[in-house]
This record gives structure tokens, sequence and C-alpha cells, in this order.
């Protein structure tokens, strides 16, 4: 009993220190866990501390930055400064000299818009000092407003109506430095209404639009709505009739309608084209009086028809104008040329950008510009925006429109 007893201690004792080395190595293997821990978190703090030291660091940046644009904001608004005192010291006042009350009254224009147009055009302003009114801004501006003002005064004591439409004009020519084409434009008239008001060119475009109606046997007037085409040819017609240099005066235009479909017209021939002519009509009402015109075309003198009544025809003696040109097709076109006699005059007026021709079909008025463009004793001018002598703000949707037409055809070409 003994011998087993001594037996089971050693086991016992075994057991216990097997335990206690168990107990020591999980102590051992739970004091390395928490040095590990220890040792994490000490990165992780240290990564923390980086995290705030690179932080303080930008942070530190951004502020130099700021106090950096703060500085060149500074330096920009010194400069701005001493540049607007300089510009401010280069700029001149001079009084506006009119004759009197009456023309300064009209040179200015209604709810003064006219001398807006001054102001805004030729970057000027117009200051009143005491009643009287000045001109401020840059030497050079100041000197073309003046020039301006000069002309616009040579056209109201010329008995002439000065309007936005004028006004703007001038301006683009003294920018352009045309202004002494403008003195062109004094003299001259085209005719003379029933009103007795004198027709004069208003623009360099149509001043050239009428000298070659009148030097040319055929002259074509082609650009936008507004620049008086058809007024001035019809003007130029009359002028011939009255003068005797033709025996009658004929207008015509393609029966197109312009994007809309009218139907069936009502009446007779005259009743049916009526409303193709209606600017022609208005045209001659001015020069004639109503009473006259009625007279004349009751007598065939004044002869109104569309385009394809002029097929067989040989017009002898007559002032021939064919107005919206540009939706007649090459057939028509060749058709009404040739329909030229002795004596003879034709004036043909379009627009190309307003063409109401089937899509596809070439427009007779581009055809002829092309094949006509070297042939003797025929004149063609074309108008631009500028020539516009409708509301200012027709030349504006002018240019919009060309500049998108412009975007269009690139944008087109590009595909």
């Amino acid at each position: 009993m003994s011998g087993k007893k001594k037996r089971t201690e050693k086991l016992n004792a075994f057991v216990s220190g097997k335990k206690k080395r168990t107990e020591k190595l999980n102590a051992f293997v739970s004091g390395k866990k928490k040095r590990t821990e220890k040792l994490n978190a000490f990165v992780s703090g240290k990564k923390k501390r980086t995290e705030k030291l690179n932080a303080f660091v930008s942070g530190k940046k951004k502020r130099t930055e700021k106090l950096n644009a703060f500085v060149s904001g500074k330096k920009k608004r010194t400069e701005r400064l001493k540049n607007e005192r300089g510009f401010m010291e280069d700029k001149i006042t001079r009084k506006i000299n009119a004759p009197s009350l009456d023309v300064l009254v009209r040179l200015f224009g209604g709810f003064d818009e006219n001398i807006n147009v001054i102001s805004r055009e030729m970057n000027v302003d117009v200051i009143n000092q005491g009643g009287e009114y000045s001109l401020f801004g840059l030497s050079n501006d100041v000197d073309n407003a003046e020039g301006v003002i000069a002309k616009l005064i040579g056209f109201i004591l010329n008995g002439e109506n000065v309007d936005a439409g004028r006004t703007k004009y001038i301006c683009d020519c003294a920018k352009e430095g045309r202004l002494e084409e403008v003195e062109e434009l004094m003299h001259g008239v085209v005719a003379v209404t029933n009103r007795g008001v004198a027709v004069k060119s208003k623009t360099v475009g149509q001043k050239k639009y009428v000298d070659s109606m009148r030097k040319n046997t055929i002259s074509f007037g082609v650009g936008p709505a507004g620049t008086g085409k058809t007024y001035l040819a019809v003007a130029v017609a009359v002028s011939a009739y009255k003068s005797h240099d033709v025996d009658r005066i004929i207008l015509t235009r393609p029966a197109v309608e312009a994007g809309e479909k009218l139907g069936f017209l009502p009446g007779d021939l005259q009743e049916k084209v009526n409303p193709y002519l209606r600017p022609l009509y208005d045209a001659l009402n001015e020069m004639l009086g109503f009473e006259s015109f009625q007279k004349l075309q009751e007598k065939g003198v004044i002869e109104i028809a569309p385009l394809a009544y002029m097929r067989g025809r040989t017009l002898n003696n007559a002032f021939i104008i064919l107005d919206e040109a540009q939706n007649t097709s090459t057939e028509q076109m060749k058709m009404f040329l040739t329909r030229l006699g002795e004596g003879s005059k034709m004036a043909v007026t379009g627009d190309l950008t307003q063409t109401d021709l089937p899509e596809g079909k070439q427009s007779g008025l581009r055809h002829a510009i092309h094949v006509l463009k070297d042939v003797e004793s025929i004149g063609i001018c074309f108008f631009s925006e500028k020539d516009v002598v409708r509301h200012p703000l027709v030349q504006e949707i002018v240019k919009a429109y060309e500049r998108f037409e412009k975007k269009e055809a690139r944008q087109g070409g590009q595909a």
C-alpha cells in the first residue's frame, strides 16, 4: 500500500507540475497577447499622431495659400485702382453744340433713343451740366461720337428724319473709319413721294444699289429683310416713269406662299395676286398716291401680274421689277430675264435666306447670280445686316439667324 501511495503521490505531483507548466504557458501567451496589443496600440497612436501632424501641416499650407491669395488680391486691387485713376485722368468732357433747341431735341430723338444709341455704341456718357449736354469718355471715343453727332445734325438741317436705325448705322460707319462715306447720303434724291417727301438712300449699300439701277440694264438687289430692296426699286421705277425714261412699270413675283398654304383664292386675276404683291402696292401708294396709282393701273401704265404670265412676252420701254426672286426656279428666272425688250430696265430683288421653294429645288436667284456675275450691263448688289433700315432690333435678329445658319452648316460639314 505504501508503494502504491507513493506512486499516486508522484503521479499527482506530475499532474500538478504539468498544470503549473500549462498555467505558465498560458500566462506567457496571455502576456505576449498583451504585449502585442500594447504594440498595436502604440503603432495606432503613432499613426494618429502622424495624421494629426499631417493635418496640421496641411492646414498650415492652406493658411499660407489663403494668405498668399489675399496678398495677391490686394496687389491686384491696388493695381486696378491705379489703372482706374489713370483711366479717369485720360477721360475728357466736351459740350454738344447744336444750332438750336429744336435741332437738339430731334438729335436726342423720342425718349432719347438716338442719344442712347450714341452712348452705347460709341462708349461715351452723356451728362447734363446746368442744362448743357456734354460727352464724357476717352478722347478718341468722344472724337468719334462728336463726328457722329455732326453728321446727324447735318441730316436734320437737310430736312431729313433721324431715327435710332440711322443713328446706329452712322455709329457703325464711325467705328469702321467710314464716316466720310455718310456725306454722300445727304445728296441725291431717288424720288419724291406723293406728300412731297424726298426719298434718299439711307446707307452706302442702298446708294450703290440705286446707282446700279440707274447705270445698268439689269440690277440684282440681294440681302436680308428691311434693307429697302423693293422700296428703292419702286422709287427708281416711278422716277424713271415721271422723267419719261420708260412708258410703263411692270411688277411681278412668283406666287409661292411663305411657309403656309393659302388654298384657292377667290376673285379675278388681280384679286388673286393682290395678297402676294402687297409690299409693291404699299410702295406705289406712297410714291404716287392711291388715286393716281389706281388711274395708272386702269390705263395699263402700271401692270401687276404673277410671274407665270410673263411667258411669251417681250417687254419694251418698261421698268420691270421681280420681287421675292429667291422663290423662282432656274427655269422661271431664265424665262423672266429673257423677256427684256428695247428701252427697258429690270430690277430683281430677293433674300436668299428666306427661300420658300420645296426642299432640294435650287433657287433661280442664286443660280442667276453665279451665271451672270461677269456679264456687262448687269449689276449685282449685296446688302448686309448693316443696311437694315427698320427697327435696330431687326439687325440683331438678322445677325442671330446668320450665326445660327453658319453654325449649322459647319456642323453639317463635319458630319
